[in-house]
């Protein structure tokens, strides 16, 4: 398993599918992939990330439960949103990627993750 593998959680298919290309456009492994709390804690258990992107808006639920897990961990995380929302005061020191997402903005973001 590559030391790179980044957890997107993104419940838009679409967007998740232009990630995965931007991905590859860095040369970096296909993520893991998430459209839900239940499914990016289960990947968090049970495997190895350098980091994740995670949605806020994940359909009628909020990623802050990934967000906690992944701060437990010690796991390198930025948010990513359409706009509008305020992250909690626990986690306000993240970064925050808008959409739309811009190639330059996610490797900037992955580069911190693989600089930890």
């Amino acid at each position: 398993m590559d030391s790179r593998r980044i957890l997107l959680v993104e419940d838009d298919v679409l967007i998740g599918m232009m990630l995965v290309d931007m991905f590859d456009a860095l040369d970096l492994p296909e993520p893991a992939q998430a459209t839900s709390n239940e499914e990016a804690l289960a990947i968090i258990a049970a495997e190895s990330i350098a980091g994740a992107l995670v949605d806020i808006n994940l359909g009628d639920e909020k990623g802050w439960p990934v967000a906690d897990a992944l701060a437990e961990r010690d796991i390198p995380f930025a948010f990513t949103s359409g706009g509008g929302d305020v992250i909690p005061s626990a986690h306000a020191h993240r970064r925050l990627v808008n959409k739309p997402f811009r190639i330059n903005d996610i490797e900037s973001a992955l580069n911190e993750f693989f600089a930890k």
